[in-house]
């Protein structure tokens, strides 16, 4: 899921390090690495480097469909990615990843068996990805800013909020929100369900405030906005910012994602990056990770050592899933669903 957006310290680093990209070998000692934004503990690079003696070169994306096509394309050979979900599928299905050999990641046991279960949506298998974050996305509310308690969609249509509502600038989130308020599933391919869900964003549009991504946690924080849709990660963030915030996941259902650890069949440091994931599956490496980016972790070895009690036992960082119903996760639907899903967008964001 999107994650977010660069900072100054990474993007330098990524910048400056891939100018040798595509130069290297499994014995140069490296590891080229292909990450979002702001999406790992800096820290954690430097161990890495300091343990093992492998340099990392390391790269940023900030939409899963900026890097497929950089991947997918072989211009640049990495060794290591960390897709969401349903571009983890699209990957597989058109040949471009390598088979992880689990022999070489024994930290592997420290990730919960549920997340692989999970995970077989997208990994059948569970042959080519390794979890690394997981989350929900719901409604982050403003207490302060709004009548009542917040359960549903709905209220991102309700008229009193008026400029005061923020949507995610996501095909898919988009149309998630409004396939599930209508009943429908966030992976339908069924037309006259993405007609109405479609129409039902057109009818919202006079109310949203802004289309955005990453600024949903800056506007909330700042109390620009009522509600916002949000990524679980981000809601944890917001609320150590501002008090007033708080983070439901609507009873209609919602996306449940995962970002995995996946090797391109063309890495030129396959082992390096068989030690790299290995040492992100360690679990104080976990921890500093989660406590960095504070977007949940599906290590459960490292869930353990959670200090803050309040964080060990969110419901945001860690909810009940058991509790909820509707949930799935995003599947990819082909070039002809993709290429549906992105032509009904076009004609909510003309209207």
């Amino acid at each position: 899921m999107k994650k977010l957006l660069c900072f100054a310290l990474l993007p330098v680093l990524g910048l400056s390090l891939l100018s040798g990209c595509g130069k290297s070998s499994a014995e140069n000692g490296e590891v080229i690495v292909y990450n979002w934004g702001e999406y790992i503990d800096p820290e954690t690079l430097s161990l890495f480097e300091e343990e093992t003696g492998i340099k990392v070169v390391y790269d940023e994306y900030d939409t899963n469909e900026t890097m497929y096509p950089k991947v997918e394309a072989g211009a640049s050979a990495y060794d290591v990615i960390c897709p969401s979900d349903y571009m983890i599928q699209k990957m597989i299905d058109n040949d471009l990843l390598a088979e992880i050999n689990f022999d070489n990641i024994p930290n592997l046991k420290n990730i919960g068996q549920q997340y692989f279960e999970q995970s077989k949506e997208f990994d059948p298998e569970n042959k080519y990805s390794v979890p690394y974050c997981f989350g929900t996305v719901g409604i982050l509310y403003n207490k302060t800013m709004v009548s009542g308690p917040i359960d549903s969609w709905s209220v991102l249509w309700d008229e009193q909020y008026a400029d005061n509502i923020l949507m995610q600038d996501s095909v898919r989130d988009a149309f998630m929100v409004a396939l599930k308020l209508n009943g429908y599933s966030m992976n339908t391919l069924d037309e006259t369900e993405l007609q109405a869900a479609k129409n039902s964003l057109i009818e919202q549009k006079p109310l949203v405030q802004a289309y955005v991504i990453d600024q949903v946690r800056d506007k909330m924080i700042g109390d620009e906005a009522a509600i916002g849709v949000i990524y679980s990660g981000e809601a944890i963030y917001t609320q150590r910012e501002n008090e007033n915030l708080e983070y439901v996941i609507p009873k209609e259902g919602t996306n449940v994602w995962i970002d995995s650890w996946v090797i391109p069949k063309n890495a030129p440091n396959k082992e390096n990056a068989e030690k790299f994931i290995d040492f992100m599956c360690r679990e104080d490496i976990a921890l500093k990770n989660f406590e960095y980016i504070t977007y949940s972790t599906p290590n459960t070895a490292a869930q353990e050592l959670i200090e803050d009690e309040d964080i060990k036992n969110s419901k945001i960082a860690f909810p009940d899933l058991s509790q909820y119903d509707n949930l799935e996760t995003f599947q990819y639907l082909g070039s002809e669903g993709d290429a549906l899903y992105n032509s009904l967008w076009k004609e909510v964001k003309s209207e």
